[in-house]
């Protein structure tokens, strides 16, 4: 965590005088384009997340501006009890496309394929959930609360369904703040590995590529500027974990463990990078070291197969 990584920011200024001065801040970077808006009821108390009977979610999705949406959230933060709304991953590109030009954050300038999201509601919660892409959170307005499990807790963080998503990616079925371990007992195994960071405006946090985080915000507005980057290409390592679940995962245990082997030999193993030392470059083919070239004829290898 970097405490007041931001603080320089117009935005946090804004912040720092009112949540009212920060949103119109923000409204005057405002294009105007609709973005993706998740409503929850006031009993979910905030908590976005499939319904009990998991066929379907306990949110509906609707349209609205950046602007249109402040002005709500300004309308209702006095309820006690509040409907849970929120914009999520909202592109600054198209959506607030001054916003890295007045509050520049250099952390994330010099990475690659880094793009600027907005996040913007009330005291709401996005489930424990990983990112195939590293990631720099600021927080602008409000406070937010950060659950970090790292990628080997995963085995206790009872993974709910990989293709049916609350958002993109897969989520974790507890709630980290009300955890029932009579349902979840592996749980207290993630719990032990947990680590927790209380962010408030300026604050920034890294979170790298496949670690599972829950993300509590606890003030009526908030506002969260992530900065996405290093993202893989295609899905990466998750869309080959999907396919290896079709193709290895319920075969008979012998076959089992003599695929864990090839891919200790081609893929997870220390001298893997080395698996196609013995032939000449030119005969190496999809075994040879990474390169352009290389991953484009892996690519229409697979293409290949998985038409045939």
């Amino acid at each position: 965590m970097i405490r007041g990584a931001a603080a320089e920011w117009p935005l946090i200024a804004a912040a720092r005088r009112s949540p009212a001065d920060a949103l119109g801040h923000l409204g005057g970077l405002d294009t105007g384009q609709p973005a993706e808006v998740m409503i929850a009821p006031p009993a979910e108390r905030g908590r976005f997340f499939y319904r009990p009977d998991m066929r379907g979610f306990n949110f509906k999705r609707d349209k609205a501006s950046l602007s249109q949406l402040a002005g709500h959230l300004l309308q209702i933060a006095d309820q006690s009890e509040p409907i849970g709304i929120y914009a999520g991953a909202v592109p600054a590109a198209t959506h607030a496309p001054r916003l890295d030009a007045e509050n520049p954050f250099p952390l994330a300038a010099g990475q690659p394929s880094v793009e600027t999201r907005l996040w913007l509601g009330n005291a709401t919660q996005v489930a424990t959930h990983f990112d195939l892409s590293d990631n720099f959170a600021v927080v602008a307005l409000g406070r937010r609360r950060f659950t970090l499990f790292p990628p080997e807790a995963t085995e206790n963080l009872y993974v709910g369904p990989l293709n049916v998503t609350l958002a993109g990616q897969p989520v974790s079925m507890v709630d980290p703040l009300a955890p029932d371990l009579a349902s979840y007992p592996r749980y207290a195994g993630a719990e032990a590995l947990a680590l927790t960071a209380e962010l408030g405006p300026g604050d920034a946090l890294f979170i790298p590529t496949l670690w599972w985080h829950h993300v509590q915000a606890t003030e009526p507005i908030n506002v969260l500027v992530n900065y996405w980057h290093n993202d893989v290409a295609r899905g990466g390592g998750f869309t080959a974990l999907v396919h290896a679940m079709l193709a290895i995962r319920d075969l008979p245990p012998p076959q089992r463990k003599g695929w864990q082997s090839w891919f200790d030999h081609f893929v997870f193993g220390e001298a893997a990078p080395d698996a196609a030392e013995h032939l000449p470059p030119h005969g190496q083919g999809i075994n040879g070291p990474p390169s352009p070239e290389r991953d484009e004829m892996i690519r229409q290898f697979l293409l290949r197969v998985l038409a045939s």
